[in-house]
């Protein structure tokens, strides 16, 4: 043979046997091999660190982050457009919006997403855009779509992301439009059986975030899902005397943790929490959208996560490619964990789909915000070495806060050192320092912090089942004021009062069922209750769904459940039809919620009217806990943070939870005042905290149903925030004014007599052993939970008491079983599960 003859033959063969079963029979040797290989990794945790080329990685990685304000992965960036949204409303609005422009790609991150969620209220008049309605029109249009869902551990958490993986898997079935272009990944896996030693146990992704063709960003605590659309007003009730379709939360949307978790959430129209009887928990939150450079930085974290997880669990499986970017090719597309393997399964597919100049942002600033994004993650969420820029941006901001710092968070769990294990993250030391310079130098300075009074959670806390929820409030104590490590201790060791300069609040809110004696003359004549009648809703104007969550081919709702289907329509017919009869046929009287009168020009209490006798209304009334969840710093109304992380070790020390923030800084600044002197304050800062202390003061009016004219609930390419203005706009404008300072802390005092009076709300400063909450709140069934406390008050006199709630602040209760273990030690609290719950 001539030179070379040898390797251009067996060139040849290679060729001619790759289109033969006996290649791919090697190849999936070759596949299966490697797939056996990986029980290596459980007695190798490093195993994604020790190879060469990953050392190189990881050096590049720690150069950059090096060089980089907080160890952050991404830089700083000048001339973002940002725009905050606060409560479920505006933000879902928007994300219709946004998401119904998308041309080429859709990114989402979320912990949960809810299929069946509605972007726009009322449902029943809004069923177009329903999320999975939105995502199927755009991925027929030829939109592809990447979603990354958290996969939970099912014993704990009752998200099931597998009725959201096959749900929007489902929406475009083989040969119809659409096909193939949703795509849904679930991560972590659980036990060694599902993914050999790639896998954790504790730890969850955290991350809310939605990138639209690489020209727009959403990011902050809303996740796309069940129990989080709400608006300002914050409403308890949704009963509808005067028809169903009037409802505002159809199916598992109305959600109550005090009373009872989700439940069974694939099957979206079962809800056993009757809105005839118990109120619903209402949901506060804070989100951003943002045109810029930004948006960039926050596609590359997508990235890394999408290729880390097809690595760590879809590399053999067909159907998930691997994704490369503009900006991290060549040399460095190892930053976002694009591999190469011999034999790689799927395909490369370069984002964006067109050219990154042809964005808006990539030729000249669209903003005046400065903004860095910052994270919490690690090996076993992203692959890289452990990154926690989010607590060093927490630390740094609010060491070098020189008037105020404001949060508001979901949990409150942090250390001022290294003496108060199990907690690590020194949130809490920032804020004992700042404190203490601003009380040596004799400056005005407040710590104001904002969290739910209950972090979440379903049941009575006196139960054993909430003994997690107990050793979650027992560790925000610690943190806060109980124990020689705890801020306030810290800050008095230090000669300085720590109750000048810290304060602690929560939010509640109360409603009216509508439950007139009409519509229970309704369910008497009918012989179907309002709870069924619910049922009935929920399944007409949320089916179409994907009813299975357990076969790889599930069934369209349309095939499954006709017989269910149609008894529950059947009872809502019933119902109907006993409508003139028992003198609904005409407009009722009472309105369906009243939670509009803790607003502005909202309307007294006892001025509302009522379908009967007052005596029966007032079995009615509810309250509950305004549940935070958003994960808000703010400081001296020129910063802020907003994203996914709670201030606890799960969410600032990387290792854990994986989060995405962002920190803003506006340059264009407004006049204004701080403490009575003249200051140039951020524009996107400080109308941000006007709002939000104008809704939690009861100064903003309530918000209508119809969205569609409210520039809050836009898009950040449509138009900018509408800061309200008013005088109570110019009220709030100074944050340490006296006056400010007067009606907040006296809304917070007789919010909290009001409630404590009327419902024996709980936790309270009261209650300090448990025998006391036994005094306080006996534990009977006389009574509905979060129904009155005493039956036989006069009805005017309880309409009287609730004219004086303003807004929804009340003071968090630190005397709350001060004198009592509160998480003893035993099987669910102990040192091995004890970072679970901080």
């Amino acid at each position: 043979m001539a030179p070379g003859e040898d390797s251009r033959t067996f060139a040849g063969l290679r060729d001619k046997l790759k289109a033969t079963n006996l290649y791919d029979a090697k190849i999936g040797a070759i596949h299966f091999k490697n797939k056996v290989g990986k029980f290596g990794n459980l007695i190798n945790p490093n195993h994604r660190h020790d190879e060469e080329h990953e050392k190189l990685t990881d050096e590049k990685r720690t150069r950059i982050a090096e060089s980089h304000r907080f160890n952050s992965f991404a830089p700083e960036r000048d001339g973002n457009k940002i725009k905050w949204y606060v409560d479920g409303q505006d933000y879902f609005y928007a994300v219709s919006v946004a998401l119904e422009k998308a041309k080429e790609t859709i990114y989402i991150e979320d912990w949960w997403l809810s299929p069946e969620l509605f972007l726009r209220r009322p449902p029943y008049y809004n069923q177009e855009w329903r999320l999975d309605q939105v995502l199927k029109r755009r991925a027929e249009a030829g939109v592809k779509i990447y979603v990354v869902v958290y996969k939970e551990v099912a014993q704990a958490v009752s998200c099931n992301s597998a009725h959201t993986k096959h749900a929007l898997h489902a929406l475009c079935p083989p040969g119809t439009p659409g096909h193939g272009n949703i795509t849904v990944m679930r991560h972590p896996d659980h036990n060694v059986f599902e993914n050999a030693g790639d896998m954790t146990f504790y730890w969850a992704h955290h991350e809310k975030f939605i990138v639209i063709d690489y020209e727009m960003a959403f990011i902050g605590g809303l996740d796309l899902c069940f129990g989080r659309w709400d608006n300002r007003q914050h409403p308890l009730a949704d009963v509808h005397p005067a028809g169903v379709q009037n409802e505002m939360f159809p199916g598992q949307d109305f959600n109550n943790n005090r009373i009872l978790d989700f439940q069974t959430v694939e099957d979206w129209k079962s809800n056993e929490l009757s809105k005839a009887d118990y109120g619903r928990m209402p949901w506060h939150d804070v989100a951003m959208c943002l045109v810029g450079d930004c948006v960039y930085d926050i596609a590359e974290h997508f990235v890394l996560r999408w290729n880390f997880v097809k690595r760590d669990k879809y590399k053999r499986t067909e159907g998930f490619d691997w994704l490369t970017m503009t900006g991290r090719e060549g040399e460095n597309e190892d930053l976002v964990a694009v591999q190469r393997p011999k034999h790689p399964v799927g395909e490369y597919i370069h984002h964006p789909l067109s050219p990154l100049e042809n964005r808006s942002w990539a030729h000249h600033q669209q903003g005046t915000v400065h903004a860095q994004v910052v994270r919490s993650s690690c090996d076993w969420s992203s692959g890289i070495l452990t990154e926690h820029s989010i607590q060093n941006a927490y630390c740094e901001i609010i060491r070098n806060a020189e008037h105020f710092v404001y949060i508001e968070n979901q949990f409150f769990i942090t250390s001022t050192g290294d003496q108060q294990a199990p907690i690590h993250n020194i949130i809490g030391r920032a804020i004992v320092d700042a404190c203490v310079r601003a009380g040596k130098e004799g400056r005005k300075f407040r710590v104001i912090i904002v969290i739910p009074a209950v972090p979440g959670f379903a049941g009575d806390l006196r139960d054993d089942a909430a003994m997690g929820t107990r050793a979650i409030m027992d560790y925000q104590y610690k943190s806060i004021h109980r124990g020689p490590h705890s801020i306030f201790e810290q800050i008095k060791a230090q000669g300085v009062d720590p109750e000048q300069h810290v304060f602690v609040f929560n939010l509640r809110s109360y409603d009216r069922l509508n439950k007139t004696p009409a519509m229970v003359k309704q369910e008497e004549k009918s012989g179907v209750k309002y709870q069924d009648v619910q049922r009935a809703e929920a399944e007409e104007i949320m089916a179409g769904g994907v009813h299975s969550t357990t076969d790889e081919k599930p069934t369209l709702g349309d095939d499954t459940g006709d017989e269910e289907r149609e008894r529950l329509i059947d009872q809502k017919r019933r119902f109907e039809a006993q409508r003139e009869e028992v003198g609904l046929d005409h407009e009722t009287t009472s309105t369906d919620t009243i939670s509009q009168t803790a607003m502005l020009n909202g309307g007294r209490v006892s001025e509302q009217r009522w379908d009967g006798d007052l005596e029966d209304e007032k079995h009615n009334f509810v309250q509950e806990e305004l549940y935070i969840h958003g994960k808000l710093l703010i400081v001296d109304d020129r910063i802020v943070i907003c994203g996914s992380s709670n201030i606890n070790d799960r969410s600032q020390m990387g290792l854990h939870d994986s989060e995405l923030s962002i920190v803003m800084e506006d340059y264009n600044t407004i006049d204004s005042l701080m403490d009575g002197r003249p200051f140039k304050a951020g524009h996107h800062a400080a109308t941000l905290r006007r709002l939000l202390w104008r809704e939690h003061l009861g100064l903003l009016p309530a918000q209508p149903l119809d969205a569609s004219k409210d520039p809050n609930a836009q898009p950040v390419d449509v138009c900018p925030n509408d800061i309200i203005e008013g005088p109570e706009y110019e009220f709030v404008a100074d944050p340490m004014s006296d006056k400010v300072w007067d009606m907040w802390t006296g809304n917070a005092t007789v919010n909290t007599q009001v409630f404590r009076h009327l419902f024996r709300a709980d936790p309270d400063d009261n209650i300090k052993t448990f025998d006391d909450y036994e005094a306080f709140l006996p534990r009977h069934n006389k009574f509905k939970q979060g129904h009155l406390h005493d039956p036989f008050m006069p009805a005017e006199e309880v309409r009287q008491k609730l004219d004086q709630i303003k807004g929804h602040l009340v003071w968090m209760p630190l005397d709350f079983l001060c004198d009592a273990p509160m998480a003893e030690k035993g099987m669910q609290v102990n040192a091995y599960t004890e970072s679970i719950y901080t």
